[in-house]
């Protein structure tokens, strides 16, 4: 916990800075880190390692994993082992995201963005629900429990990267603009992802479909959809839903990179379709 918010106030203190250290080249570090961070944490570790719903080779599959290292969002296994357990206890209260039932609407919205990440207590319902034994698959592989060990001193060493070759400026929006805000998008999915939007599917939980979302977050907004068909990798399941991860596994996959793609098949989405879409109307 306390490191967790040790990292979180840096990240923010560094973009106090940012009005004061603007340049172009400065900002685009930080798109271009924010794109390839992005994918990191959707294409890697959401949609390769928690679902499995593509297959890389492993020299791509690594090199994307440590792009979601520089996230400052956590190790891959640990990342997955929560998000498996959301998956497998959503809205409940064994979920990690889950705020209790005393809390306000403001203290759960609070607690499903960003409180569980510092709250203890979530550790502890991590390490009764069976620790990091549902990430078994990932820690077989000595690649992964390395990143376990050192998934800070990447990003720490790419900071001393970004300062010596464009100063402050490239630390300040290159690490913490671009760090704090993908982990508030990537929260965003946590929180407003299952509190407001459209609902297309019967899933059984509050999980929303929310188009801004998508564009901010490379296609995690859709993210009824993905509580729909967890395995699929593709969220944006419409045509004019925008989903920049899938566009990037197709084309992966057309050049032969990316085999064993997994999407729902015509008969699976009907199955989910007939009473959600009942529900969505209904409200």
């Amino acid at each position: 916990m306390g490191f967790s918010v040790v990292v979180f106030l840096a990240l923010h203190c560094l973009c106090i800075f940012a009005p004061f250290h603007f340049n172009w080249p400065a900002f685009w570090v930080a798109i271009t880190l924010y794109v390839a961070t992005g994918l990191g944490i959707t294409l890697s570790y959401h949609r390769s390692l928690a679902h499995r719903s593509l297959r890389l080779p492993k020299w791509l599959e690594y090199f994307f994993a440590y792009c979601g290292v520089l996230s400052l969002q956590g190790s891959p296994i640990e990342w997955v082992s929560t998000h498996r357990y959301h998956h497998q206890f959503t809205d409940t209260k064994k979920d990690p995201h889950m705020p209790t039932p005393t809390h306000s609407p403001i203290q759960s919205l609070w607690f499903s963005h960003m409180g569980w990440m510092l709250d203890g207590r979530r550790r502890q319902l991590e390490k009764e629900l069976g620790g990091l034994k549902n990430v078994e698959d990932l820690r077989k592989q000595p690649f992964y429990e390395f990143l376990l060990r050192t998934n800070l001193l990447h990003s720490i060493a790419l900071g001393g990267v970004l300062y010596a070759v464009g100063g402050f400026p490239f630390l300040v929006w290159g690490v913490g603009v671009r760090a704090t805000f993908l982990h508030h998008a990537t929260f965003l999915v946590n929180s407003v992802g299952h509190m407001w939007g459209n609902k297309a599917w019967n899933t059984g939980d509050m999980s929303t479909n929310n188009w801004w979302l998508a564009i901010i977050m490379f296609g995690e907004g859709w993210h009824n959809n993905h509580h729909a068909f967890e395995y699929s990798a593709r969220h944006g399941l419409e045509w004019w839903q925008i989903d920049f991860t899938w566009y990037t596994i197709r084309f992966l996959q057309a050049i032969g990179l990316a085999t064993d793609v997994k999407v729902p098949t015509e008969i699976q989405k009907q199955r989910k379709a007939t009473n959600g879409r009942i529900m969505a109307t209904q409200n």
